[in-house]
């Protein structure tokens, strides 16, 4: 069946298409072909006034109706589909505003170029057309059964209102106002099915409550017995509580009468005990008086004693200065130690048979007060035994100059003397100030330590307390046979963490 040429309220005579071909030859009015103005069969009964009213007067025009309000479904299907033909119009038909949104990617087009498409339709009506030329071939069917003026039952509503906004033929309008209230009936039945389905929710949700209130209600029930019950059973203790009330305080009624009782006896008792106290400060006042008489005693007893004693001692001093002067000794400068820091002994030197007889099987560390504690006792340390076993993360440097520093304060609260071995061929350079009282040696080329140690203790005279500090068994066994004190390195450690 032929079709008309949509028709365009908004145009003027002169520039409607009216011969439009069968849907079959929509691509030729894409291409462009325009005919001549023919009326549908709605109008044809008045095209004979309309040509006359146009011959009589060629300069009238007819008065352009406003747009219509479209619903946004059918907004958006409009420019959905202007977009999807736009790149397919040749560059001379496309309008100036659409010519860069023509080179956006289809996804980007409809989305951005939106307000452009829709200003373009409604004001460029030549646009409109070869826009719906191209629409009208892609619709088919349906294209032809809007061009007639009918809208099938089954097709899209949203689908309709656009292709007749497009087309234009006779009664669009009616066509848009048709679909747009299919369109907003569709929306009102979603709405309605989701108010149903809200009110279906609240309704689950009460029943959901419906039940929950009854299970706490049966729990409040059981609470309620459990609490009756509870109350029965503090009523109960009250009572008993109340009995027992009523028995303590005839007890406590029985115990101020005993307690008024037991204050007159011990009223009594005081005055008895004030008598006694009198009596006592009696005997004591004469206790004092005696003891005053034997203190004079004991004093001039022990005036006697003072004067026995200080005789025995200045007669022992005299003696000891008539030895001294008797031996012609004179106060030594140097020590034993300082002649084997000097020169090598004999090895082969004979020890006396009575050093052993100082040495000490023990290795206690509570020792080294208690030896350091005897008179003129001479303090031996082994330094990089005690050191590398002490703090051995520090350079050697640091150890010798911690090891020296804490001797140094032994030394000061002693008084003893002290020597401190290290190995060396020869004197290590920036060695802190030697503390007072501490004498530093260090191992000749060809000897070592623990040999320079044994040399120390054999210069030593028989009957000093010498104490060699040392976990080097073999340098203890060998003190031990010259009579020292050995003792673990460890017992240093502790004594210098204390200082």
């Amino acid at each position: 069946m032929p079709l008309t040429e949509p028709h365009d309220d908004n145009l003027s005579q002169e520039e409607q298409v009216v011969a439009v071909p069968a849907a079959g030859d929509l691509a030729d009015v894409a291409a462009g072909g325009l005919g001549d103005p023919q009326t549908s069969a709605e109008g044809g009964a008045d095209a004979g006034t309309a040509d006359e009213q146009t011959a009589a007067d060629p300069d009238a025009e007819q008065t352009p109706e406003p747009e219509p309000s479209l619903p946004e479904p059918v907004r958006q299907r409009i420019v959905s589909l202007t977009a999807a033909v736009l790149p397919g119009l040749p560059g001379d038909e496309v309008p100036v505003p659409l010519r860069r949104v023509a080179k956006f990617a289809p996804n980007r087009r409809a989305r951005l170029g939106a307000p452009v498409i829709a200003a373009q339709l409604a004001a460029d009506p030549l646009f409109r057309q070869r826009v719906t030329a191209r629409v009208l071939a892609d619709a088919g069917d349906l294209g032809a059964a809007v061009v007639d003026g009918t809208a099938p039952a089954a097709a899209d509503p949203v689908e309709v209102a656009a292709l007749a906004y497009l087309a234009r033929p006779r009664g669009w309008r009616q066509l848009i106002d048709a679909s747009g209230a299919a369109v907003r009936a569709e929306a009102d039945t979603a709405v309605v099915a989701e108010l149903v389905r809200q009110a279906e929710q609240r309704a689950n949700r009460a029943d959901h409550d419906r039940a929950v209130a009854r299970v706490e209600a049966d729990k409040l029930r059981d609470e309620l017995a459990r609490v009756r019950e509870e109350l029965g059973q503090l009523r109960e203790e009250s009572r008993q509580l109340a009995r027992t009330l009523r028995e303590s305080q005839a007890r406590e009624r029985r115990a101020s009468e005993l307690l008024a009782t037991e204050r007159g006896r011990a009223a009594r008792a005081a005055a008895d005990a004030d008598a006694e106290l009198r009596r006592a400060r009696a005997r004591l006042a004469e206790a004092e008086a005696a003891a005053g008489v034997a203190r004079a005693s004991a004093k001039e007893a022990r005036s006697v004693d003072d004067a026995r004693l200080w005789l025995l001692l200045e007669t022992i001093g005299q003696a000891a200065v008539g030895l001294r002067r008797e031996l012609a000794l004179d106060p030594v400068e140097k020590l034993p130690a300082d002649f084997v820091a000097d020169s090598f002994a004999d090895s082969s030197t004979a020890t006396s048979t009575g050093a052993a007889a100082r040495a000490r099987d023990t290795d206690d560390p509570a020792r080294l007060d208690q030896l350091l504690a005897l008179p003129r006792a001479h303090l031996v340390v082994d330094g990089y035994n005690v050191t590398k076993r002490g703090f051995g993360e520090m350079s050697l440097e640091q150890q010798r100059k911690r090891l020296i520093t804490g001797l140094g304060g032994i030394a000061a609260q002693t008084g003893d003397e002290v020597t401190v071995v290290f190995d060396g061929a020869e004197r290590m350079h920036g060695l802190p100030p030697t503390p007072r009282g501490v004498r530093v040696l260090f191992s000749r080329k060809g000897e070592t330590a623990d040999e320079l140690i044994r040399r120390l203790v054999r210069a030593e005279p028989p009957g000093r307390p010498v104490v060699v500090v040392s976990s080097d068994r073999e340098v203890a066994d060998g003190v031990r046979r010259h009579g020292a004190y050995p003792l673990g390195a460890d017992s240093l450690l502790r004594r210098l963490s204390r200082s």
